[in-house]
């Protein structure tokens, strides 16, 4: 097989060697993911001779549909690199290794559907349920906080708004209705700036318990949205903009790929 590739003549030859390095690449990304709908590798070499080396031109990955760690769905996710160092024989044993960490372009979008999805997973539920912070004890009369039913509308402008129920035991529940702008802090964290008191959907008795538990809500979340707790491992990305699209919360940044996660 290795003897095929000495010379490389023709565009077949490096067609061939494209498709064997993309196929390896397909196989092994997806199944970083727990499910997808579809996973697509595209590798560019030219001249061809330089894939014997392990030198590539251009790593594009594409995907829909990706589901991380069972429960957290990204609706498409991307990412490019420019010229990457690959040890080819591996690509020969349908894996592919980097020989050396790389820089690469990337995109996320996440529906809204997809957020509400992750504020049900295991993960997030316990950074919000018998919660025993102070500001909280003092409204329920000293019994652990739990916050449940969180529902996040997307609007435009990289605003949103939030629901959430407020579990004071005792059989009291206390509506949390807020209004929020979207922004990164250094350049990996979400947070939820210049909140505001969306009084309609809470009862006009209410107001002031609702409005001090959004102010631990939110303080919550600030704490809690870190891309760091999302990343692949040997993949670690960072936000240079975020933006709200319709129902698509849309990220776009870069990616340093240490490696190519084995599976």
């Amino acid at each position: 097989m290795i003897g095929g590739f000495v010379g490389f003549q023709g565009n077949q030859s490096n067609d061939w060697g494209e498709n064997l390095l993309s196929s390896a690449a397909t196989n092994t990304i997806r199944q970083m993911f727990t499910s997808s709908d579809s996973v697509e590798v595209e590798i560019r070499c030219n001249p061809s001779s330089k894939l014997l080396q392990g030198s590539i031109d251009s790593f594009k990955m594409s995907g829909k549909g990706l589901v991380i760690r069972k429960v957290f769905r990204a609706e498409e996710m991307s990412f490019e690199t420019d010229a990457v160092s690959i040890d080819f024989g591996s690509a020969l044993k349908g894996a592919i290794h980097l020989k050396q960490a790389t820089q690469a372009i990337a995109d996320v979008k996440l529906t809204e559907e997809d957020i509400n999805q992750a504020f049900k997973a295991e993960l997030v539920r316990k950074r919000l349920e018998n919660l025993t912070y102070q500001k909280l004890t003092e409204l329920s009369g000293g019994n652990p906080v739990s916050f449940t039913d969180v529902h996040v509308d997307l609007l435009s402008n990289n605003r949103l708004k939030l629901f959430a129920k407020a579990d004071l035991s005792g059989g009291k529940i206390v509506p949390v209705s807020l209004s929020c702008t979207l922004a990164v802090e250094r350049r990996r964290r979400i947070v939820y700036k210049d909140a505001q008191f969306e009084p309609d959907a809470v009862p006009e008795e209410l107001h002031e318990t609702s409005k001090q538990l959004m102010d631990v809500l939110v303080e919550i979340f600030n704490n809690m949205v870190d891309l760091d707790r999302f990343n692949l491992d040997g993949i670690t990305m960072r936000i240079n903009r975020l933006e709200t699209e319709g129902k698509i919360l849309d990220f776009s940044g870069y990616a340093q790929i240490e490696r190519i996660p084995r599976v």
